[in-house]
């Protein structure tokens, strides 16, 4: 079985909302690294030398490669990635190799298991 990293950067306020989106797309986890930074195409405004900027969470998911773009879309989708520029960018990397993802191959033979 063969794995991709899915890694989504979104406002904090909108972290649950795409991990649900992904669960139901397939998705059997996530990792969510909290308090992340970033500057988009255009720089931020500041207001008396203060950024005026929303938290940003990096969310992580790795997933099995045959639901993984179908799970990119519905993130995107969700969040709006396409609709509103600076609302979030989501993007996979491939998995050379994993350990520890025992109990999610076996949720995931079930939903894979003939495309392998």
């Amino acid at each position: 079985m063969r794995f991709k990293l899915l890694i989504a950067l979104v406002a904090d306020t909108d972290t649950d909302k795409i991990m649900a989106a992904a669960r139901d797309a397939g998705a059997t986890g996530a990792t969510v690294v909290g308090d992340a930074r970033g500057e988009g195409l255009n720089p931020k405004k500041t207001f008396f030398g203060l950024t005026l900027e929303t938290q940003r969470d990096m969310v992580l998911f790795v997933v099995e490669e045959h639901l993984s773009r179908n799970i990119l879309e519905c993130i995107s989708s969700e969040g709006g990635f396409d609709e509103n520029p600076g609302s979030g960018v989501a993007f996979q990397i491939d998995i050379e190799d994993a350990v520890g993802l025992g109990g999610q191959i076996m949720c995931l033979m079930d939903e894979v298991g003939d495309k392998l």
